[in-house]
């Protein structure tokens, strides 16, 4: 509900600070004073048009915020809506909206303090304030919001989660249908395409590594001439040598026999001695392991010519396939994949095809039972309605709801073979009508005369559907027109009643209506220092008696007496309300 109203600069309007609690609260003053301007700057709120004429003369911006607090069912929606945004504030009980006009033209909005588009401000509006009166923020003229309001009236919360449950799973199933048919439809070309691949990829046999390794046997193919003269030019050196120049393995064994009678004569040496016979071995194992390297090299072209096709090979495959022999191997893993789901997807298609229908059989089911609910309620909830516009003087009034059904071939299917189009919310598409006057026919809402009838029937609607709307704060305005001061009474009874689910606000000149108001506003026009000023002032025990007193007439002992009949009237009405 909205607890704080800011208001600066707004027209006549320079400053305005003003507190709101729960219930009925009644704004009253002459035609003028300003109450009309205090909704403009409301209506601006919430994402209304903000127009420069707003501007206080001589300031340079307008500007509105309203303080917010979150308790009822409007609550997750808000929420919902600050989190798509990232806009939570600390205080989740709460949400500031703020909205500023320049006189240059420019607005500015703010949810929290943080700038947004005027659109979500307008969105968040939605779920928090109808203002009757101003038709284009009334949630109850807007069609799209009458199957919601009427579930939540015939309270058919459990049927539609089942109904939903069933509605998604056939979505499931239909999605894995919509991708089986497509595969199938190019089956042909999929499967020959697939085939070749997974052949082509099986066929070349491959390892992880291989390439490296024949890399590796190419280079040493490819210049075995060369290692083979290295080699053979090693062992000379090592074991053959010269007549120049005797082999290396000759020289240190002359050294190690040196060695080995100087550690005799010096024992300290042993070491030495010891370090030359370790290298005359080491040189052993190098003539030995030569030798049999010399054997293993390979003076073989064909072979040369095998890896290189072979390396040919893995490179095609990895530059069509991936970059390297793991990727070609998980590449025609899942072709082959593909290819087992395509070739089975007809029986998969079959199988699926079965419980499309019976998923559509008890879709159906569900359907029809809602839509069933749903017209039960909608004639109890239209019956009511007109009991409530006959209380209103409106007894001629008629009030229905328009149920409308669209063909689709791919929809849910009836017992007489047609099918009908269905989305989460059912097969239905619902839209309030009324008729305010007799021989004009039912209309929708939206085509309804405007002013106090438009109020009076939107009072009775809230009144009847004051658990199913979900928006906490209502305002009416011009609700009194074309009444008296006996039905004035019935309609704050109504009012009181409807502030009891939701914060209620009425602009009224009726006396009879403003009695019943929990708190009592006064809107008042003052000339100061030649500037034009509005001032709002709360209202309670004798000046609340003097203004309900102003409202019947001249200020005198018999309307005094008046407005007090009228104010124990309006406290017995409320009493014998809560028996």
């Amino acid at each position: 509900m909205l607890t704080e109203l800011r208001i600066q600069n707004f027209a006549i309007i320079d400053k305005l600070h003003l507190r709101f609690g729960s219930g009925l609260i009644i704004l009253t003053g002459e035609t003028g004073a300003g109450k009309s301007i205090i909704l403009d700057a409301v209506v601006m709120l919430i994402g209304g048009k903000a127009d420069t004429t707003f501007v206080r003369t001589d300031s340079d911006a307008a500007f509105v915020e309203g303080v917010f607090q979150l308790k009822g069912p409007e609550r997750e929606a808000v929420h919902e809506v600050l989190n798509r945004e990232e806009l939570m504030d600390d205080d989740s009980d709460y949400v500031v909206l703020m909205r500023e006009v320049r006189r240059e033209g420019r607005s500015v909005a703010r949810v929290n303090g943080r700038t947004v588009n005027v659109g979500l401000l307008r969105e968040l509006g939605a779920l928090l304030i109808d203002i009757h009166g101003q038709a284009e923020h009334l949630s109850l003229l807007d069609p799209r919001a009458h199957l919601g309001l009427l579930d939540r009236y015939a309270d058919v919360s459990k049927p539609l989660n089942e109904y939903r449950q069933t509605y998604h799973a056939l979505l499931t199933l239909r999605n894995e249908l919509n991708h089986l048919r497509k595969a199938q439809a190019d089956a042909d070309r999929r499967i020959e395409m697939l085939t070749y691949q997974v052949e082509e990829i099986e066929s070349a046999k491959l390892k992880v590594g291989e390439d490296e390794e024949l890399r590796k046997e190419r280079d040493r193919l490819a210049n075995a001439e060369s290692l083979a003269q290295n080699a053979q030019e090693a062992l000379a050196i090592l074991e053959e040598g010269s007549p120049e120049t005797p082999a290396a393995t000759d020289l240190i064994g002359q050294a190690a026999q040196a060695l080995t009678a100087l550690a005799k004569i010096d024992e300290g040496q042993s070491e030495l001695a010891n370090q030359a016979e370790v290298m005359l071995d080491t040189l052993s194992d190098i003539i030995h392991d030569l030798r049999d390297y010399l054997e293993e090299i390979e003076f073989n072209p064909k072979r040369l010519d095998d890896v290189e096709e072979r390396l040919d090979l893995i490179h095609s495959l990895t530059r069509k396939y991936g970059g390297n022999i793991p990727a070609v191997i998980a590449y025609g893993a899942e072709a082959k994949k593909q290819l087992e789901t395509i070739t089975g997807a007809a029986d998969r298609i079959a199988e699926l095809e079965l419980q499309e229908a019976k998923l559509l059989d008890k879709l159906s089911r569900q359907a029809l039972a809602l839509s069933e609910k749903r017209k039960d309620a909608a004639a109890t909830m239209g019956s009511r309605i007109e009991t409530e516009l006959d209380d209103l003087r409106m007894a001629s009034a008629q009030f229905g709801a328009d149920f409308q059904t669209k063909p689709d071939a791919n929809g849910i299917p009836l017992a007489d073979g047609t099918r009908l189009a269905f989305d989460q919310n059912g097969i239905d598409r619902v839209e309030f009508l009324v008729a305010p006057n007799p021989g004009e026919g039912l209309k929708p809402l939206a085509k309804i005369a405007s002013g106090g009838e438009t109020s009076r029937l939107m009072l009775g609607l809230k009144n009847v559907m004051a658990r199913a709307d979900e928006v906490p704060s209502l305002i009416f305005d011009e609700i009194d027109q074309g009444i008296g001061g006996r039905v004035g009474m019935v309609v704050g009874h109504k009012l009181w009643n409807l502030s009891r689910s939701h914060q209620v606000f009425c602009v009224t000149h009726l006396p009879q209506l403003a009695v019943f108001g929990d708190q009592h506003y006064q809107v008042q026009k003052l000339v100061d220092k030649g500037r034009t000023l509005t001032r709002v002032e709360p209202l309670e025990g004798e000046p609340r008696l003097l203004e309900l007193s102003q409202m019947l007439g001249e200020v005198g002992e018999g309307t005094l007496r008046s407005a007090h009949e009228l104010l124990q009237t309006a406290r017995q009405m409320v009493k014998e309300n809560k028996k």
